[in-house]
């Protein structure tokens, strides 16, 4: 999470540019029942400015697991790519939803290194999508 301000009206500009949804998991602010927060795409530990241009929302689970990173290893070539940029790249090219519709599955080396850097499918998540898919409420459809 971000250790420096950021106003109210970049906030608002992010979270509406991401339709109130993780970046990463596309989990939907309005069934986790807590706030988003705003992702530093390039770390500020990295010299990442805060503007909105490196801002994205990220669920809290996302953004702990994310941390620092900006690159990881793709389980399937061994070869470190860069994560996913959920400003920059399309969610859909790098991912696509198991058949239940409560696992990502990663597309790409960088989806592949996304998904388990950012463990996306833990048990955990995958319970609750479970529930959520159940009512109607997942995968998203857009």
């Amino acid at each position: 999470m971000s250790k420096t301000y950021i106003p109210v009206e970049i906030r608002r500009q992010v979270a509406e540019e991401a339709r109130y949804r993780c970046g990463y998991c596309l989990t939907a602010q309005r069934i986790i029942g807590r706030p988003m927060v705003i992702d530093h795409l390039i770390p500020e530990s990295q010299g990442g400015p805060t503007i909105r241009e490196n801002l994205w929302l990220a669920c809290r689970r996302c953004n702990e697991f994310k941390g620092t990173q900006t690159h990881a290893v793709d389980p399937h070539t061994q070869k470190t790519v860069s994560l996913f940029n959920p400003r920059q790249q399309s969610w859909r090219i790098h991912f696509t939803w198991s058949r239940d519709g409560t696992e990502i599955i990663g597309l790409t080396a960088t989806g592949r290194a996304t998904v388990a850097a950012l463990r996306l499918n833990n048990p955990e998540i995958v319970a609750a999508r479970s529930l959520w898919v159940q009512a109607g409420w997942h995968p998203p459809h857009d």
